[in-house]
């Protein structure tokens, strides 16, 4: 799974190569060089839309003979209290005169990666952008610009003018409001913007009332306003902390400790070559897939603890420079080049590998761009890392016309796509596959026109296919009929870089961390986090800042 946070590398490090990936010198063993390591910290949004339902509520608690310390603003004067508990509701407040809220959607898309290229292409035409999830990612031309009726206009015209038919004016009128309201030691303080520390550091917590919603975090959290007219609780805690509540949700701890290492290392890579994603909220990551699972100090395990401290400072790097370090459930027996499944510059280190480590296929010469040998592809099912480890390696749906045509008219209306009352889908194709066999194109014929499906937007769309590695069969009822579709296809979500199933048979086969990234990740180098390494490149600017 995005503030910019980097630094830019002038020198070149001197590395030796150890099964295949660069290693410095030191971190043979996945240890750090000495006072290398920096444990910064993170801002996590761990409760992304508190108000959207007038019902929510948040209840903090500090631990045993410990004190919440809660600090804000009353009247442009700084308040604390203290107390061992508070607590979060909402407060609906009727507006004086209706308000109107708009905004122009440029573009949507299942994956901030897809979005953040737009939002470059958009600003390659001049127009200032900004990036955001009010539930899927959006493009929207910059708040602060086009900040009046008019401007909004007058820039959707001009791009209707030139052809583009994607943008839209997302227009509603509020009549009231939500409000976060803290009520602590008795008394109701309506703010939506609180400092929240405890004594000793954790604060537990507490989403929906049940155990299974509450969560402990370390560090201290602040309460603050979105782009969405609602609240976002922000976890502030250091890299090295957050792994614990990362590592053990998304890899488990039974796998081989070289595997948890692995994970160690690309989540930590991740979180900090990704700080630019919520810029539009003003925090950094979120607490879901759509960036890493993190469940605060939930669950934390020793054996995941262990190689988050054997790793301590570790991240992987291409030319001096944090890479994208994407991974995915299961593969289905090819990991995805990062332009296969997202818009925008490909990535040299994330290409199509055949996840096995012997044969199974010669990608060379049967590439599955063709479709007979694509089918071949699907229906192997021996030889490869996944087979004996995951139920989503191979998976077949099925998905009834009636859902089809539900999910494609939900699709065009929230696009304001003039097809959007079609009355049923007539044919569904892929239309182009790439080298690595993932869906690159889905035409879908209508009875009032033609839909394009590019990429991980397929999902976005259809609920049927687990991956965009897959094939599709009609199904026909009485009269031959078309009465829906058969998806066929391998792996779960992107599959883009480390496979984690295919990983743990790596790890049972005695390989190393090293060696695993190396074959994931070919041509990346272990480094510790320095002011040497770029943490993230604009790609249209070339420029770097530091904003951590």
């Amino acid at each position: 799974m995005t503030s910019t946070s980097q630094w830019l590398s002038r020198t070149l490090l001197t590395t030796t190569l150890f099964s295949g990936v660069a290693v410095e010198p030191g971190l043979a063993t996945n240890r750090p060089a000495k006072d290398s390591a920096k444990d910064i910290e993170l801002q996590v949004g761990v409760v992304q839309r508190f108000g959207r339902q007038p019902q929510d509520k948040l209840t903090l608690q500090a631990g045993a003979g410990d004190r919440l310390t809660l600090r804000f603003q009353t009247a442009g004067k700084p308040i604390t209290v203290t107390s061992n508990s508070a607590q979060f509701d909402i407060v609906m407040q009727p507006l004086p005169e209706p308000r109107l809220e708009e905004r122009v959607v440029l573009s949507s898309h299942r994956s901030f990666e897809s979005a953040e290229d737009s939002a470059n292409q958009w600003r390659a035409k001049g127009i200032p952008v900004e990036i955001a999830q009010p539930q899927r990612w959006q493009v929207w031309a910059k708040r602060e610009v086009y900040h009046t009726p008019l401007l909004r206009r007058l820039l959707l015209q001009s791009l209707q003018s030139q052809g583009f038919q994607e943008p839209f004016i997302d227009s509603r009128l509020v009549e009231q409001e939500s409000r976060a309201s803290l009520v602590v030691n008795g008394y109701r303080y309506t703010r939506d913007r609180v400092e929240i520390s405890a004594g000793k550091g954790v604060i537990q917590v507490d989403r929906q009332g049940s155990e299974s919603s509450r969560f402990r975090y370390a560090g201290s959290l602040k309460l603050q306003p979105n782009a969405y007219g609602t609240s976002t609780l922000v976890n502030r805690v250091p890299v090295e902390t957050y792994l614990r509540g990362v590592v053990p949700h998304e890899i488990g701890s039974f796998a081989e400790q070289p595997v948890l290492e692995v994970q160690a290392i690309l989540a930590r890579t991740y979180a900090l070559r990704n700080l630019r994603r919520f810029a539009v909220d003003n925090y950094q990551l979120c607490a879901d897939t759509q960036c890493q699972v993190y469940y605060g100090l939930n669950g934390t395990t020793a054996a995941t603890d262990r190689a988050i401290a054997a790793t301590k400072g570790i991240v992987l790097t291409y030319n001096n420079e944090l890479v994208d370090a994407v991974y995915s459930s299961t593969n289905g027996g090819i990991s995805a080049p990062f332009h296969d499944v997202w818009h925008g510059e490909a990535r040299p280190y994330l290409t199509a590998v055949v996840d096995s480590v012997g044969q199974a296929w010669d990608l060379s010469r049967k590439s599955l761009s063709d479709e007979k040998n694509f089918r071949a592809f699907i229906s192997q099912r021996k030889g490869f890392n996944e087979e004996a480890q995951s139920n989503w390696f191979r998976w077949r749906s099925e998905s009834q016309l009636s859902t089809l045509n539900e999910e494609l008219r939900q699709y065009l209306k929230t696009q304001k796509s003039p097809l959007v009352n079609f009355k049923s889908i007539q044919k569904m194709a892929v239309t182009r596959r790439s080298h690595g066999g993932r869906v690159q194109e889905l035409t879908v014929t209508l009875d009032n026109g033609t839909v394009k499906l590019y990429k991980d937007d397929v999902l976005k769309v259809f609920e049927a296919p687990n991956s965009t590695l897959f094939y599709l069969d009609p199904l026909y009822g009485a009269n031959k009929a078309l009465v829906g579709y058969r998806f066929v296809g391998g792996g779960l979500g992107h599959g883009v870089g480390l496979s984690q199933t295919g990983s743990y048979h790596l790890g049972k086969l005695g390989w190393s961390s090293d060696r695993i990234l190396s074959f994931y990740y070919p041509g990346t180098q272990l480094q510790s986090i320095s002011d040497q390494i770029v943490f993230w490149r604009d790609p249209q600017t070339s420029s770097v800042s530091d904003r951590h």
